[in-house]
């Protein structure tokens, strides 16, 4: 499996044109991996010409899955991503043996409900088809929102971050649940009655948050971030991208571009007139 995986690095590298190693290139070029749509364009928007003006080149590497840019970052052909929430990092990173680290959170849009068949939530019945993610950590989102529509019934007691279809007591409204990869969520709205998509992949296939039927309020658990190898933690271009994150010169971008976005902390401190952090995790 690790020869295999190996093998699968080193053919992304060539074909996306990745950088080296961390070790082996200039410190103040840096290779940003994230996945297309609205996190690329935070990037491209508001934290690449921050870092630019310190004197940072950037190249960002884009992904069309939530596997690669883990890899990719463990092996150091990445310096950083941008793409997940610590949920999922966390879980990643133990099941694979991969010593990476979050860094500081983006702001970030929620998974919600879309229909291009039905303008209402009230429309579902036996037998209607709701696409879900197949990702564990967001498998649980959905369910845990199916759950408080009244159209599932969970388990007493159940981890809502670990809520899998074998935790459903009760299929209350008989829905028929069809797990895709998140990436093909969009795509599904042709197909299915509803479907869930994370706001990247919503955002990035031209959807609208405020076109959604139903939309999460996120929790600290599923906002995105920005993750390191775990030895950069205390890097000075770590430092330098985290402090990008929480710039009032970012938080402007945030509100002219990513209005409907759940905003960080940070940035809410801002906003009240306080501080941001000023240090990376």
């Amino acid at each position: 499996m690790n020869a295999r995986r190996n093998l699968l690095l080193a053919a992304l590298t060539v074909g996306l044109g990745l950088a080296a190693p961390a070790h082996a290139k200039d410190p103040k070029e840096l290779v940003i991996g994230t996945s297309a749509g609205p996190y690329a364009d935070q990037i491209k928007l508001g934290i690449k010409p921050i870092l630019e003006k310190q004197g940072y080149k950037v190249k960002l590497v884009e992904f069309n899955d939530y596997i690669q840019p883990n890899f990719a970052l463990a092996e150091g052909s990445l310096d950083a991503n941008v793409f997940q929430h610590i949920i999922y990092l966390k879980k990643f990173s133990a099941d694979h043996k991969l010593a990476l680290t979050d860094l500081v959170q983006i702001p970030t849009a929620p998974i919600a409900i879309y229909s291009q068949k039905h303008k209402t939530l009230n429309d579902a019945k036996e037998g209607t088809t709701v696409a879900l993610p197949n990702d564990p950590t967001n498998q649980a989102r959905a369910l845990v929102l199916l759950d408080q529509l009244g159209w599932i019934k969970l388990k007493d007691k159940v981890d809502p971050l670990r809520a899998s279809e074998k935790d459903i007591a009760a299929n209350i409204r008989k829905i028929k649940l069809i797990p895709l990869e998140a990436a093909q969520l969009p795509r599904s709205l042709q197909d299915t009655d509803y479907s869930f998509v994370n706001g990247n992949y919503a955002l990035a296939s031209g959807l609208k948050l405020k076109d959604s039927l139903l939309r999460e309020k996120i929790s600290p658990n599923y906002v995105n971030l920005v993750a390191v190898r775990t030895a950069d933690k205390d890097k000075q271009f770590a430092k330098d991208i985290a402090a990008a994150y929480r710039s009032r010169e970012f938080l402007d971008i945030t509100n002219k571009r990513f209005a409907d976005y759940a905003k960080t902390d940070d940035q809410l401190a801002l906003e009240a007139g306080g501080p941001a952090k000023t240090a990376a995790k």
